[in-house]
């Protein structure tokens, strides 16, 4: 069984963040602060216990700001690759332009605009026996058609994904958690240079290539803080002691 250790990890990090300004918070989503680190910061520390040491993040709005806290990551006992966009290609076209780094076994992609606690040994263990080329990570979610809805037969295996969908038309609460395992199988499918979403593009095609996607719901902690009540309802969980260490 491969451990943890031989993933690197996709931070996207290039997210505007402008809905945080109203806080007067004018910085990547990445470098919000909760209990005093920088989001980003949580997710180099809580990932390097689990194994991982390489980061690759993609970088577009005051990269600067990123960049200059942490440098090579060698202060975080991480290493960080940037890659810096000076127009955005969106999620999927974000890591198709770091494809080289990636090519050599399964990497793990994650939203870095959300605060994550998530055991990887239990997800790469259920990628690898369902022979998956990728994987997604889901959450229960109160307003599903407010992301992106994915549904799955009884062994996890995706039929569906439904970009925030209309929500007459809905059948599960479970929703994207932005948090892939996925093969280098997965870059032949996203075009070079252009705008793509995994979401939107990339999954679908892979359905409709009757490749292996699954999804699972596994025990874990996902709240994004792209808007100031997102950011305070972090905050305070992560305070209380609702965040697993």
């Amino acid at each position: 069984m491969h451990s943890a250790r031989l993933l690197k990890a996709f931070i996207l990090a290039a997210g505007l963040g402008t809905r945080l300004r109203s806080l007067g918070l004018n910085i990547p989503k990445v470098m919000v602060p909760i209990a005093g680190k920088p989001l980003l910061q949580h997710h180099f520390e809580f990932f390097r216990q689990q194994g991982i040491s390489e980061f690759i993040l993609n970088l577009h709005h005051l990269p600067e700001k990123i960049t200059e806290y942490f440098g090579d990551g060698s202060r975080f006992g991480v290493k960080v690759t940037y890659s810096l966009e000076t127009e955005i290609l969106g999620t999927a076209g974000g890591v198709k332009k770091m494809e080289a780094v990636l090519r050599a076994s399964t990497f793990l992609v994650l939203y870095g605009d959300n605060l994550i606690r998530v055991e990887l040994t239990p997800l790469l263990e259920f990628h690898r026996q369902r022979r998956s080329i990728a994987t997604v990570v889901l959450f229960e979610s109160p307003e599903p058609w407010t992301g992106g809805v994915v549904e799955t037969d009884a062994t996890g295996r995706v039929t569906a994904f439904r970009e925030k969908p209309d929500p007459k038309t809905i059948s599960t609460n479970l929703i994207n958690a932005g948090i892939y395992l996925l093969e280098p199988a997965v870059l032949d499918y996203i075009p070079v240079g252009r705008f793509c979403d995994f979401g939107k593009d990339v999954f679908p095609k892979l359905l409709a290539a009757d490749q292996p996607v699954y999804a699972t719901k596994p025990l874990a902690y996902i709240q994004d803080v792209g808007t100031p009540e997102r950011l305070q309802r972090a905050q305070q969980d992560f305070e209380n002691g609702l965040v697993l260490k």
